[in-house]
C-alpha cells in the first residue's frame, strides 16, 4: 500500500510538470512566431517621443535580445514536456502492475529529475529577467503613462505582431515556474526512493553478514563438539 501511495504520489506530481511545462511551452513558440524569430528577452530601445499621445510617437529597438535566450527557454519547455510524458506513463505502467524501481534505476532518475529542474530554473530565471528588462525598456523605467500590458495593445511599430506579448510572456513566467516547482517535488520524491532503497540494501546486506557470522558459530561449535566427542 505505501509503494502504491508513492508511486501514485510520484505520477500526479509528474502530470503536473507536464501540464505545466506545456503551459509554458505554447505561448513561447507563439511569441517567436509574432515577433518573426527576434527575441524580445533583454531588448533594449526607447521611444523617439515621450509624448506618447502624439502621431510620430514610436517605440524604436536598439538591439534585439539574443536568439539564444528564446531558443533555450522553448528547447527547456519542450524537453520538459517530453521527459514529464515519458516519465508519467512509466510510473503509471509501475502503478498498475505494482513494480518498482531498481537502486541502479531510481539512481539514474534522480539525476535526470535534477537535470530537468536545474534547467527549468535557468529557463525561469532568464525569462523573467529578461522579460523585465524589456517592460522597463518600453514603458521607460515606469515614467511612461503606460504599463507594459497596456502598451501590448498599441502599435509600436515594430513590424511584427505586438498584441499579445504581455499575455505570452505572462503566462511561460507561470508556467515555468509552476514547472519549477513540479519538478522539484518529482526530485524529492525520487529522492526519497533513492535513500529507501539504499537503506533497504543496506540493511539487506547487514543480514546477510549476521547470517555469515551465526553460520561460522554454528560450524565452530560443530566442530568443537566433534573433536569432544572423538577424545571421549
Amino acid at each position: 500500500m505505501a509503494l502504491n501511495h508513492f508511486l501514485f504520489a510520484q505520477c500526479i506530481f509528474h502530470v503536473l510538470a507536464f501540464l505545466f511545462s506545456f503551459i509554458a511551452l505554447v505561448p513561447l513558440a507563439e511569441n517567436g512566431d509574432d515577433f518573426q524569430g527576434k527575441c524580445l528577452l533583454f531588448a533594449e530601445g526607447m521611444w523617439l517621443n515621450v509624448n506618447v499621445t502624439a502621431e510620430r510617437s514610436r517605440f524604436t529597438v536598439d538591439e534585439w535580445g539574443p536568439e539564444s535566450a528564446c531558443r533555450f527557454s522553448v528547447f527547456t519547455g519542450l524537453l520538459a514536456v517530453l521527459v514529464a510524458a515519458v516519465q508519467a506513463w512509466r510510473t503509471l505502467f509501475q502503478l498498475s502492475k505494482g513494480h518498482d524501481d531498481s537502486f541502479f534505476y531510481a539512481f539514474l532518475n534522480l539525476l535526470i529529475s535534477s537535470f530537468v529542474v536545474f534547467l527549468i530554473f535557468i529557463a525561469s530565471t532568464i525569462v523573467s529577467v529578461g522579460f523585465n528588462m524589456w517592460c522597463d525598456a518600453i514603458t521607460e523605467k515606469g515614467s511612461m503613462p503606460y504599463s507594459c500590458k497596456e502598451l501590448q495593445d498599441r502599435n509600436l511599430e515594430l513590424n511584427l505582431d505586438n498584441s499579445a506579448f504581455y499575455d505570452q510572456f505572462a503566462t511561460a513566467q507561470f508556467g515555468l515556474w509552476a514547472a519549477w516547482l513540479a519538478w522539484l517535488g518529482v526530485t524529492v520524491l525520487v529522492f526519497l526512493k533513492v535513500y529507501h532503497n539504499y537503506r533497504q540494501e543496506d540493511l539487506l546486506d547487514s543480514l546477510i553478514h549476521e547470517k555469515e557470522l551465526l553460520i561460522g558459530r554454528s560450524a565452530s561449535r560443530t566442530s568443537l563438539q566433534d573433536e569432544k566427542s572423538g577424545i571421549i
